[in-house]
């Protein structure tokens, strides 16, 4: 009879986190060559804050800055 299920459920090795990345905030402010200093005054950077601060992480310092309120 054959084994069923994974014989290593309990290991700690598969309950490990894979390592975080850059969120897609920091992703796009990489892209868009921004510093911290400059994310307030990027029209590009503020225009995808608008559309994705609902799904996206967005730091709320931004988001108080550009008054922008998150749809809850």
């Amino acid at each position: 009879m054959a084994k069923r299920g994974n014989p290593n459920w309990c290991s700690l090795d598969s309950l490990a986190v894979p390592p975080a990345g850059p969120s897609s905030f920091e992703q796009m402010a990489f892209t868009l060559g921004l510093s911290p200093e400059q994310y307030p005054t990027s029209v590009l950077l503020r225009r995808w804050v608008e559309k994705n601060k609902n799904h996206k992480y967005v730091p709320t310092d931004l988001l108080k800055f550009w008054e922008l309120v998150v749809d809850v």
